[in-house]
């Protein structure tokens, strides 16, 4: 038996890379499924501190080897990702061991229970997922190699649950750095406004399904090892089947209206009691934008810090700067390292400019209390924003082309504007519906539209928002000025013609105008496009238009009788439209 394992089960062991690695190892759970872990630790013999991930994406499966469109792209882009490591153990949105034992720490990649190598019924971000991911820090905290402090990190899904896993307070979790993830089930990902969004159907068939336990033979070998990623078995299309729960797109389509199956997939943050680093980026809008602000501002952590950045989904957490920043946090929680955490400010946030230029700046809360929240009405006449309530004639607008744009004038010195925002529109629908979809966009003096990378399309404008009419009711109670929330528990159909208002969110974003510059709020009836046509890169699995795979065009949720018309908007004195930014004046103002 390995001198690094506990437990009965003989595990074998390789010393590789400057590391002493455990392949498969065994993480009995209580109602005795046995789940696969590959394990890195440091070849001394010693106590460590725990980095863990726990999910569906294959333990064993190199990024190179799933994802080498997404990793040749990112190395390009940020060659020093590629140095100071072998890279053989790269995986996607886990960190890579060969960068992290040596500085102390063990790192736990966990396949969840029916992916990779694990057995049982697939059943993404269940109660049964998040009970699994409880019992395996409490097993990696009383292992002879782990010094009883476990920290979760990961991007995306492997951030997702560590919210959900934290709000039962595990007693050995330390720490969690949750980069990219969404909190909120319906809100953050399923139903955009309510909403249906694409996604779910389409990364569960691309990304899960061919990681379910029992592909076997159909998937990818690890070459580190050369075992099947996907478990030694081969099942057969109906035992695959017969092994996991309900699609989620299925589950979700079927689904309008808030209920308990996304309240069971949704937790309680407010119950986390852990030091957390929530990690959001400006350009993760669909998904990886909302949850990280709202999971920061509810959890109920006395220490909590939030990071916000720009660019693609992946390379902030790889590069240099960003391991620096997650290798503080933990050092700091799981080995008591004096990182210099201590004197990391509770929010930092990369100021975005054109051409993904970005400036780090620490702030001390969020939403920013020097925000000046200025509301800039809709001008019917003109089609610009103003700070003057402007009533007129309703305008109607095509839901299945460009809509209509309202602009600020050309800026004549650098605005900020960085938080959440709102829009307020009062509208009606020829039918009993109507889907608003609203982006902020910024031009240049030339009128080209200024795009940034973002998390999942390489050309994203600066915010997005939409809500469904029928959806509009409130939670009064949960509701801000600046960040409206929907109820989402009843329909409330539209009368044809007969204009209705509605409070739009927003996603918070951060853009500082250049002077010369215009930012312009769009409304439209459909996803936004900015019509440069397709942006894939190679083997891309979906069209980027500038939403990226978060595109709301299913026919059984969007009926075309019913949401491809007309949509009006209305100018009525006394309820005139706006927009709500936050202004941030220079320091020096």
């Amino acid at each position: 038996m390995a001198e690094h394992f506990g437990g009965d089960e003989m595990v074998s062991e390789v010393h590789a890379d400057g590391m002493c690695i455990i392949w498969d190892a065994p993480i009995p759970m209580s109602d005795g499924i046995v789940l696969r872990a590959d394990i890195f630790l440091p070849q001394a013999p010693g106590r460590y501190g725990v980095v863990m991930t726990y999910g569906p994406y294959g333990k064993g499966l190199p990024l190179q080897q799933g994802f080498k469109s997404a990793w040749d792209r990112m190395v390009a882009s940020n060659p020093e990702i590629a140095q100071g490591s072998s890279n053989k153990y790269q995986n996607w949105e886990v960190v890579d061991p060969e960068k992290w034992v040596p500085d102390g720490f063990a790192c736990i990649r966990i396949d969840s229970r029916g992916a990779g190598r694990s057995p049982g019924v697939l059943d993404l971000a269940s109660a049964t997922e998040t009970r699994d991911l409880f019992e395996c820090i409490e097993w990696a905290a009383v292992q002879p190699w782990s010094n009883g402090k476990v920290g979760l990190n990961g991007i995306s899904y492997y951030a997702i649950n560590q919210w959900h896993v934290a709000a039962l307070q595990p007693p050995h979790l330390a720490a969690i750095c949750v980069w990219e993830g969404a909190v909120d089930r319906y809100r953050d990902a399923a139903r955009h406004g309510g909403i249906y969004s694409e996604f779910s159907a389409s990364w569960f068939s691309r990304q899960v399904l061919p990681l379910q336990h029992g592909y076997g033979e159909r998937g990818s070998r690890n070459p580190n090892t050369g075992e099947l990623v996907s478990g030694p078995e081969t099942l057969t299309d109906e035992e695959l089947a017969a092994n996991r729960a309900t699609q989620p797109a299925n589950e979700v389509l079927d689904r309008p209206l808030v209920d308990q199956y996304y309240a069971g997939r949704t937790p309680d943050v407010s119950r986390i009691r852990v030091p957390l680093l929530s990690a959001g980026n400006w350009g993760g809008m669909g998904l990886h934008t909302r949850g990280n602000f709202e999971g920061y501002l509810a959890a109920g952590s006395s220490e909590k810090w939030l990071q916000v950045h720009g660019g693609s989904h992946f390379t902030p957490f790889y590069c240099d700067a960003g391991i620096d920043l997650q290798k503080r946090f933990l050092g700091h929680f799981l080995l008591g390292k004096d990182t210099g955490w201590a004197k990391q400010p509770p929010v930092q946030l990369q100021i975005r400019r054109p051409d993904e230029h970005f400036t780090t700046r620490d702030e001390q809360e969020w939403p920013l209390a020097r925000t000046r929240w200025t509301r800039y009405y809709l001008d019917p006449q003109s089609r610009t924003l103003g700070t003057m309530p402007r009533s007129g004639d309703s305008i109607s607008y095509q839901t299945t082309d460009g809509g209509i744009t309202f602009s600020l004038p050309p800026a004549s010195q650098e605005l900020e504007v960085t938080g959440p925002i709102a829009a307020r529109l009062v509208v009606s629908s020829r039918t009993i519906d109507a889907d608003i979809f609203v982006a902020l966009r910024l031009f240049a003096p030339d009128d080209k539209e200024v795009l940034f990378i973002g998390s999942n399309d390489p050309r994203v404008p600066v915010g997005l928002g939409w809500l469904r009419a029928s959806h509009r009711k409130l939670d009064v109670s949960r509701s801000l000025p600046y960040r409206p929330f929907h109820a989402h528990d009843e329909l409330q159909p539209l009368t044809p013609g007969e204009p209705v208002t509605l409070d739009i969110e927003i996603l918070p974003t951060s853009i500082v105008v250049p002077p010369g510059y215009t930012l312009a709020l769009n409304i439209r009836g459909c996803d936004f496009n900015h019509g440069l046509g397709d942006a894939a890169f190679a083997n891309a699995p979906y069209q980027m238009t500038g939403v990226g795979p978060f595109r709301h065009a299913e026919p059984a949720d969007r009926p075309p009788e019913v949401f491809d018309g007309v949509n009006t908007l209305h100018f009525i004195t006394g309820n005139e439209p706006f927009v709500l930014l936050p202004i941030i004046p220079s320091r020096d103002a």
